[in-house]
C-alpha cells in the first residue's frame, strides 16, 4: 500500500526519537522501556496476552534474511493511527486476545481499532473507532473480545522506541525492535513522539477490514509450484475449510484439514515468501505464512492470498477456520485499489 505513504497536512510525523539501534533489539538499554526522547506516557499495569510494538514493518533489508514483522492488520493499524492524527507509520501497541490495563502518566489522545474489545476508561465504557482523550493518571483496560483477534492502540504522536534497521516494529523470533524484542511487561513505560495533529471523529460506517467471527475465507492467487501436486489438490484447497492450530502465531498459521497430496517430493529451491504465502510441507497441512515469518522457504507454494484480505486474515485466531477462494489476478488488483481508496477517504 505504497500510496499510504503520502503525507497528510498537519499530522504528526514518526519523527526517530532515540538514536537508531543496530543491536539485537537494544537489548539491556530499553528493558524498562523508557528510551526515546519523549514524554513518558504510558505505565504497564497488565500486559495482556500479546501486546507488541508494531509500526508498519523493516522493510528493504530481506535480501539480508531480515524478517519484516509489522502489524498482521496493517489496516486497522492505519485507522488508528489517522484517529488521532498520526501518519500511517508510527507505532502502534499491537494486542492479541487478552488485552491488557494501561495507565496514562500523562493527558492523551488515543484510539483502539480493530477486534471488537470491551474497552474501560477508568469506571466508564468507553467505544473503539473513535479518538477518546484520557487524563493523568486514567486507566485503560481492555475486557471481553468480540470479533476478531488483534486491536491496535495508537497514541497521538506515536510509540516512541528505538528504532533498529529503520523500523521501532517487533520482531518476536528475532528479538528485534519495540522493547528489546519483547512483548510488553507489567512495569513496562512507554513514551511517545511528538503532539497530536488533527483528529477524525470517526470511522465512517463502512470499514475495510470485516471481522471475522469464527473464520473467514480469503482470496488467493495459485502459486507457482502447481506441478508438484496431484491433480486434486488444488480443488480440495478451494473447497474445504481449514482450522488455525494451537501453534499458530505471527510467523504464521499451521492448518489442519484434508491433506494437500505432492505428487513430486524431490527437493524445492528456497525461493522468497512474500507475506500471505501458503507452503505445503511433505506431511500435506499447509502453513500460511504472516508477518514475522522468514524471508525464503523451501517447501512447495500452492497459493498466496492477495493484498486486500491480508488484514482479515490477520484478524484469525486459532481454532478459527479459514477457506480459501481463488481468483484471478484483475481481481486481486481490483480489490487493492477499492481498499487503498477506502483509505484515502479516511484521511
Amino acid at each position: 500500500m505504497a500510496s499510504d505513504r503520502a503525507r497528510r497536512g498537519g499530522s504528526v510525523r514518526c519523527r526517530t526519537g532515540a538514536a537508531e539501534s543496530l543491536s539485537s533489539g537494544g537489548h539491556g538499554s530499553v528493558r524498562s522501556g523508557v528510551d526515546g526522547d519523549g514524554p513518558v506516557t504510558i505505565r504497564v499495569v497488565e500486559p495482556g496476552l500479546l501486546t507488541t510494538v508494531q509500526d508498519r514493518g523493516r522493510w528493504g533489508h530481506q535480501a539480508l534474511g531480515v524478517p519484516v514483522a509489522g502489524p498482521m492488520d496493517e489496516v486497522s493499524h492505519q485507522l488508528a493511527n489517522l484517529l488521532v492524527g498520526n501518519q500511517p507509520d508510527c507505532a502502534t501497541l499491537e494486542v492479541t486476545l487478552v488485552g491488557p490495563t494501561l495507565e496514562f502518566l500523562a493527558e492523551t489522545t488515543f484510539a483502539v481499532v480493530g477486534a471488537e474489545f470491551e474497552l474501560w476508561l477508568d469506571a466508564a465504557p468507553t467505544p473503539t473507532n473513535t479518538p477518546r482523550q484520557a487524563g493523568r493518571g486514567s486507566r485503560l483496560r481492555f475486557g471481553r473480545r468480540g470479533g476478531g483477534a488483534r486491536a491496535y492502540l495508537a497514541l497521538a504522536g506515536g510509540i516512541d522506541v528505538p528504532p533498529v534497521l529503520g523500523s521501532r516494529s517487533t520482531d518476536l523470533a528475532s528479538g528485534l525492535g519495540g522493547l528489546g524484542g519483547r512483548p510488553l511487561r507489567g512495569g513496562d513505560q512507554l513514551r511517545v513522539g511528538q503532539g497530536p495533529g488533527p483528529r477524525v471523529s470517526c470511522v465512517p460506517p463502512a470499514a475495510p477490514v470485516t471481522l471475522p467471527e469464527g473464520g473467514a475465507t480469503v482470496r488467493v492467487l495459485p502459486g507457482p509450484d502447481a506441478d508438484r501436486f496431484d491433480p486434486r489438490a488444488m480443488e480440495v484447497f478451494g473447497q474445504a475449510r481449514f482450522t488455525l492450530g494451537p501453534e499458530s502465531n505471527r510467523m504464521g498459521y499451521r492448518l489442519r484439514g484434508p491433506s494437500l497430496e505432492l505428487v513430486r517430493t524431490d527437493p524445492v529451491l528456497s525461493s522468497a515468501t512474500p507475506v500471505g504465502t501458503v507452503q505445503v510441507p511433505p506431511s500435506g497441512q499447509p502453513i500460511l505464512l504472516m508477518a514475522d515469518r522468514q524471508t525464503t522457504g523451501g517447501y512447495a507454494t500452492i497459493a498466496t492470498v492477495i493484498s486486500a484480505d491480508l488484514p482479515v486474515a490477520g484478524q484469525l485466531a486459532p481454532g478459527d477456520w479459514i477457506a480459501f477462494e481463488v481468483c484471478e489476478r484483475r481481481t486481486a488488483v481490483a480489490a487493492l485499489i477499492a481498499l487503498e481508496q477506502a483509505l484515502m477517504g479516511r484521511r
